[in-house]
This record gives C-alpha cells, structure tokens and sequence, in this order.
C-alpha cells in the first residue's frame, strides 16, 4: 500500500495575526491559503454567514463590516505591511537522490519510475537532436528543456488522461509522457503532410485532441484565461478531471495572469497553474522581473490554495501535482504551483543566453542540481537501473530519433487546399472558394513562380 498523499500537503499557513502561522504535519511544504481573503473570494459559501452579520456597526465593533475584506479587524496603529516570511521549498529528495523524509515518498512503483526516468533522456536526446537540425537550416525553430526536465515528468506522471493541459511552449515531456510519439514530435518540427497541426504552427507548438494536450500558441500568457475558462466549463459538467496551466515567471507579469487567477478563484474552478520559475525570461533575470518572494507569495491576494516546491525534484513536483489536482477537484478551487527550476538551455534557437549569463553559471547548475542525475540516483539506490543500461538506452533512443527524424524529413508539406480548411464546419462560404480557385489560377498561370512539388496533391 502506498502512504496517503493528503499529509504530504497539509502545512496549511493560515494568516491568523501578522507573525501567527499555523502548521499542519509537514512544516517544510509551503501550501498556503489567505483566510484573511478567502471569505470575500468565495462567496457562493458565505450567504448564510453574510446573512447574519451585523446590520449596523457599534462603537465597539473589532471586526470589519465592509464587503471587501469581511475577515480584517480594526487596529488604532498605523502599520504599513511589507516584511512576511518567505515560503519555504517542498521536496522529497536530496542531491544525491536519498529521500530526506520517508513519509514522504510516494512509493512509486519500479515501472513508474523507469517511465519517467527514460522518458527525461527521450527529451534530453529529441532536443540535442533537433537544436543541432536547426542550426543546420533542417528546421525553423526549437526549444529545448534542458534542466527542466522533472517538472515535465513529475507533474505528468500525477495527472490522468482525462486531465486538460494548456502548456506554454516548454511542456513537450508532458506531452511525451502521455503517448505523444517521436514520430508525431518529429513530423510538427517538419510541418510535414503527417503534422496533427496540417503545417499551420512554427516548430515546437504541439497540441494532441487525443491527449487533451491544448495546441500551443506563441503570444505570451494568452492560455491562462482560457484554461480557467474551460475549467469552469469542467466544474459545470461535474466531471473528475482537472486543467492545468503550465507558465514560466515571464508570463506572470502578463495581465492575462491576473486576470485569469482572478476569475478562477472567483469562480471555484479546478484549475492548476504551474509557474515554472526558470529565473530568466528569456535574458530578463528574475531580480529584474519582480519584486517580492517569487511568484508563489501572490496566491494570498487571490485566497488561492499555494504551494512552492523544488522544480528539480521529479518525486516532490509529482506529490504536490497529485494532492493539488485532489483538492482542486474535490474541494473546488484553484491552486497556484511555483516550480523553482534553471534553464540550462537558451531561451531558444533565437537566443544566445552567453550575452547575458556566464557559462560558468549554466556549467554550475549543471554538475551541482542536475534533474536528471537526481533521479537517476534515486533508481539506482533502488538497485532499478545501472550504467550499462544507461548507456544502452541512450544508444537506442537516439538511434530511434534519428530514424523518425530522417524519415519526417523526407514527407512532404501538406496539400495547399489545406489554406482553406478547417476554418468553417460544413461546406465552404462562397468567399473562401473564390480564394482557392484564384490560388490555382494563379499557380498555373506563373509555375516558375509557384512550385508545388515539395507539397502533397
């Protein structure tokens, strides 16, 4: 029998006086909830309580009658508010892949683990692979995950298929956990006849109906309204799924976060945004980006439910995804995730980080707090995996790449009619078939200009 996960996130701080923090059975995790904003953001359940206050305040009166802040009191100091502790980080295991409190192992099992682990050196392979295809003109664009790479898996292996996720442009390991083939990663980077997406979308914005895997789109922070959105629409049909909102710290200073946060927590969506803070919006260091303890600390102006863990730590970004999507489903509400990662990486094949990071501090991160080699110890002290096989899946993984990106190179682009599907249900509007009938005329009366032979008939 596994251990129940519901401990593992019970450290509930709540807001009782300025330095009062009341703890539950694991002092180290860092979920948070504002009571001191909680009643007034979730007044579906506060009728009857409102219905009984007070008509009129008396001079006596402690505790706030104002609709906006029901739970604040009166105080005769003036007290400006800026200093409160910081949250502390949630993990499970230490840098050398030992579990630091047995409680809190989720006692995955071995063929769990294995998924995961392999699945981490699937990405790391697919992204070598397809970087290099860029700067060889094969490919337009890519994105690596280098050193992020547990927050993919950890949070992957917590969720179910029926789970809705809305990724940003950093989530392909989620999508390859959940089935997402090599073969469908590679044909999208080609934009080739076989690409789910019909060649529509530049490299690396991936999306899988199948998989409930949201399409990617590239305007920054533009899916975290709409995941609470559909998580609404999720909460409607009573059914025991959740959505999830993969950003990075960048995208937090978007409005569209706000704004989504907002409407989540006002609504009682079963929503989960997952901040992945990196500490770089592509060269914006984090200390450039914000003020204040990170992203997690602003769950409390939204009486969210928060919780801040170590994005490097595959078996603590899986327990707190699991015991999240519980409460977000069965308790209604939503819960803001910060992941505490490094991208070890470039922001992009657009990108060259060199001119704003040294490459000691990339190499650093990478021999002292590396995801991979984390877990990698982890199975190993479980006696689950050894060098040889090590060696021997990173052979077969990448040979399996090669073959698929080979075989995707040479497939070719979509038929042109696509231009104008997909569009309408039904039958084509009158306009639409104008364009497509000038689109022909004009290939066959200028071919020199209009060569169709790399596209499918």
């Amino acid at each position: 029998m596994r251990p129940t996960l519901r401990p593992v996130l019970n450290s509930l701080v709540r807001r009782t006086s300025t330095n009062n923090i009341v703890g539950g059975l694991s002092a180290s995790l860092a979920l948070q909830r504002s009571q001191g904003l909680s009643t007034a953001t979730r007044p579906l359940r506060q009728a009857s309580a409102a219905a009984t206050a007070p008509s009129t305040p008396s001079s006596q009166q402690t505790r706030v009658l104002f609709p906006g802040a029901t739970d604040s009191h009166y105080t005769e100091q003036l007290q400006f508010v800026r200093d409160y502790p910081s949250l502390p980080t949630y993990r499970v295991l230490d840098l050398e892949g030992n579990v630091l409190n047995p409680s809190e192992d989720p006692q995955l099992s071995k063929e769990e683990c294995l998924k995961m682990y392999t699945s981490m050196l699937t990405l790391n392979s697919m992204d070598l692979i397809l970087y290099e295809a860029q700067r060889q003109g094969r490919i337009s664009f890519y994105m690596t995950s280098y050193g992020e790479e547990a927050t993919h898996m950890g949070s992957a292996a917590a969720l179910t298929l029926d789970d809705i996720i809305y990724g940003q442009y950093r989530e392909a390991g989620v999508l390859l956990y959940r089935g997402f083939t090599i073969e469908q990663f590679m044909n999208q980077c080609y934009s080739n006849e076989l690409d789910l997406g019909k060649g529509r979308q530049m490299p690396v914005h991936y999306g899988s109906k199948a998989l409930n895997f949201q399409t990617i789109s590239s305007p920054l922070g533009t899916q975290l309204p709409q995941a609470a959105g559909s998580a609404y629409a999720l909460k409607r049909t009573r059914k025991d799924a959740c959505v999830i909102c993969f950003f990075g710290e960048g995208a937090a200073s978007e409005g569209d976060f706000h704004a989504a946060l907002n409407i989540a927590a006002t609504t009682e969506s079963p929503v989960l945004f997952f901040c992945r803070n990196n500490g770089y919006a592509i060269s914006t260091p984090a200390k450039e980006q914000y003020r204040g303890d990170g992203i997690a600390s602003r769950g409390h102006g939204y009486g969210m439910d928060t919780v801040r863990v170590d994005g490097n730590d595959a078996l603590a970004v899986y327990n707190v995804v699991k015991e999240a999507r519980r409460r977000a489903i069965t308790e209604e509400r939503p819960i803001l995730i910060e992941a505490l990662t490094y991208r070890v990486g470039h922001h992009s094949t657009s990108d060259d980080s060199s001119a704003y990071r040294s490459k000691t501090e990339v190499s650093d991160w990478m021999k002292q707090d590396s995801p991979i080699v984390r877990f990698r110890k982890y199975i190993e002290n479980k006696g689950w995996w050894n060098e040889e096989q090590e060696q021997s899946f990173r052979k077969s993984i990448r040979s399996k790449i090669l073959k698929e990106f080979a075989a995707a190179e040479k497939i070719k682009k979509p038929s042109l009619e696509h231009l104008f599907t997909d569009v309408y249900a039904g039958e084509q509007p009158w306009n639409l078939k104008e364009q497509e009938q000038e689109l022909h005329r004009l290939i066959e009366k200028f071919p020199a200009h209009y060569d169709t032979n790399g596209y499918a008939k």
